[in-house]
């Protein structure tokens, strides 16, 4: 049965709430542990929250044998080369330039989305997310602006691009057999084994005399609880309702969570620049997910047809 479009949509807007959210518990994790160490505990807790939840509510599902090698290449592309290009990307370019380049996925995504399922956006779609789009830049320049990147660093954040480009079509095509549970349990069960060998080599010496902090260990949680379980979860279930390319861009939302945030949780300033910016990624939102306006020139007025 399809899921009604309200739910659909409130559980993308809380899929970029908790992700918006881990760019907090971020500094707080980081605090007591470096970035693959977290990105791989995250990882270890999360596996078996998934899979006693799935069990509790009979959720879980065997993924067939000839659907594996999709299942590892989408854990490839997210969590590892994702996060792998994000971590190391930031380290040399700044977080300006970060953000922009990031900001370019829900561009891309669509074009990928035609090309290897035929998903169509019309004009009015193509409009909102251009204005959506425009509003996360204002966003991103409503504060301290550096242009600072290297040409390592900037193929590093664009692997990271990519990689959700790349996961964003896999999980569209795997999203038709199995359940948001399934596909996540799986994606970050396969993604603690490529970390592992990063982890033991580049962290493994600094982990073990490490003395973690309540706080750190308050974010690790909450970044595998929601970070990787809880979202990864919701926006499978978007990504199949609404398609790649009108959930991608959903996450337009998550530099607005975070500025919200970071005004509330760290005292960051919210510029008026900042909250033109939120406006408009609301308004190129609400304007991506328009399905289709149809003018008639019968007496029947027009009519506006939403995903669902």
């Amino acid at each position: 049965m399809e899921s009604p479009k309200a739910a659909v949509y409130l559980s993308l807007v809380l899929t970029m709430l908790f992700w918006g959210l881990t760019f907090v518990f971020y500094k707080f994790a980081f605090e007591s542990f470096r970035p693959i160490t977290v990105i791989f505990l995250r990882l270890i807790i999360s596996v078996p929250f998934i899979v006693l939840s799935a069990r509790l509510l009979k959720k879980m599902e065997k993924v067939e044998r000839s659907d594996l090698l999709y299942v590892l290449m989408l854990s490839a592309f997210e969590p590892f080369l994702y996060f792998m290009g994000e971590s190391y990307g930031l380290t040399f370019v700044s977080s300006t330039m970060a953000a922009v380049i990031v900001a370019t996925i829900p561009l891309i995504v669509p074009v990928a989305a035609f090309i290897v399922y035929r998903e169509r956006l019309n004009l009015l779609n193509k409009i909102g997310l251009m204005v959506s789009f425009s509003g996360v830049l204002a966003v991103v320049f409503s504060g301290e602006v550096q242009f600072g990147a290297t040409l390592k660093g900037a193929l590093l954040m664009f692997m990271a691009v990519f990689s959700a480009v790349g996961y964003a079509i896999l999980v569209k095509r795997l999203t038709g057999k199995y359940n948001g549970f399934t596909i996540t349990a799986y994606q970050n069960f396969f993604g603690i084994f490529m970390f592992l060998p990063f982890f033991l080599l580049v962290d493994f010496d600094t982990f073990r005399t490490t003395i973690p902090t309540l706080k750190a260990v308050i974010a690790l949680v909450y970044l595998a609880v929601f970070g990787s379980s809880i979202t990864f979860i919701l926006f499978t279930r978007g990504v199949r309702e609404l398609g790649a390319s009108r959930a991608n861009i959903f996450t337009n939302l998550i530099p607005v969570f975070a500025a919200v945030a970071s005004f509330f949780l760290l005292n960051e300033a919210m510029p008026s620049l900042k909250i033109v910016g939120i406006v408009l990624v609301l308004i190129g939102l609400i304007m991506s997910q328009v399905k289709s306006v149809k003018l008639r020139k019968s007496q029947t007025p027009p009519t506006i047809q939403f995903p669902g």
